[in-house]
């Protein structure tokens, strides 16, 4: 088995070519990138990642580019959660194949108002069909995205049923509180719990937490990481203000455009800046508003270009 991933991942945001095909490319050279500069890992296919505007042959395409172009599949933890459970289980079968180290999963969101017992079928059903011992499954609580929540019970009742396969959470709640019950509950017990925002970080791991998984990872790894290996230091409620201060000044703006902005202006590629609808790229105003922030906070991404 894999050793799990702890630290700092990035939700990788997906480039795509002018006629709106991913570009597999970029998307490598942006990967590499991100672990040579702080990140322990990579959450390809999460949100910012624009995954649910990807099918499944273009994600499993992407998924094994990385892993051809050399990046460690034990570096890995791909979104593989769907509306639909069949392809849940292709993805996470094919992910599990590869070597990666784990699986970040939303339950399935386009119907609202489910049950536990529905959500916890849908899971369990999944860790069945793949039926590998290998398999590390993360769980993906967003409900401001996804309108459908991941309780405490479901988390306790998923863990008795399954343990060697439930290994933690990502909590894009922004609840803080919410978060801090996830830890209280199960983290002394190997659940490992990431914070959905680096916001969170350092009050994550004074809890148990074991990190992060955070859009803005995609341009500021090195600083987050910093809190990571800092938290217990003297100078850690000041790394953590200032990466802080850089969430704020993206997320001012609609976050996935934004992120892809960042990296084209600082790589000097500007095709990094195309979304795919129904997504829009951000308006100059926004863009003016951004980077006059980043720079203001002395932002740098050192060593994107080329």
């Amino acid at each position: 088995m894999n050793q799990r991933i702890k630290g700092v991942l990035s939700p990788v945001v997906t480039p795509f070519t002018r006629d709106l095909a991913p570009d597999a490319d970029r998307f490598v050279r942006h990967c590499k990138w991100l672990l040579a500069h702080g990140c322990s890992g990579l959450a390809v296919f999460g949100t910012n990642s624009e995954a649910n505007s990807l099918s499944v042959d273009e994600r499993v395409m992407l998924l094994e580019a990385l892993v051809e172009a050399g990046v460690p599949a034990s570096k890995l933890m791909p979104g593989t959660g769907c509306s639909a459970l069949s392809d849940s289980v292709v993805l996470t079968a094919h992910a599990v194949k590869l070597g990666c180290a784990g699986v970040l999963m939303l339950p399935p969101f386009y119907y609202k108002g489910v049950s536990d017992e529905g959500l916890f079928r849908n899971f369990s059903e999944i860790v069945q069909r793949v039926a590998d011992d290998r398999l590390q499954l993360y769980l993906y609580h967003i409900p401001p995205v996804s309108s459908v929540p991941i309780t405490l019970g479901l988390i306790e009742r998923l863990l008795k049923a399954h343990p060697k396969s439930i290994a933690g959470i990502k909590d894009s709640s922004g609840d803080w509180n919410n978060t801090k019950a996830v830890l209280d509950a199960f983290a002394k017990s190997g659940f490992d719990v990431f914070a959905g925002s680096e916001t969170f970080l350092l009050d994550n791991m004074r809890h148990g937490g074991v990190g992060c998984i955070t859009a803005t990872g995609n341009v500021n790894p090195a600083a987050i990481d910093k809190v990571y290996r800092n938290w217990q230091s003297a100078d850690a409620d000041k790394l953590q203000a200032g990466i802080t201060a850089t969430r704020m000044a993206v997320q001012k703006v609609p976050m996935i455009p934004a992120l892809k902005a960042i990296v084209a202006k600082f790589s000097d590629d500007p095709e990094w800046s195309t979304v795919r609808p129904p997504l829009i790229e951000n308006t100059q105003v926004q863009l003016d508003g951004l980077f006059a922030d980043l720079k203001s906070l002395n932002f740098d991404m050192p060593g994107i270009k080329g």
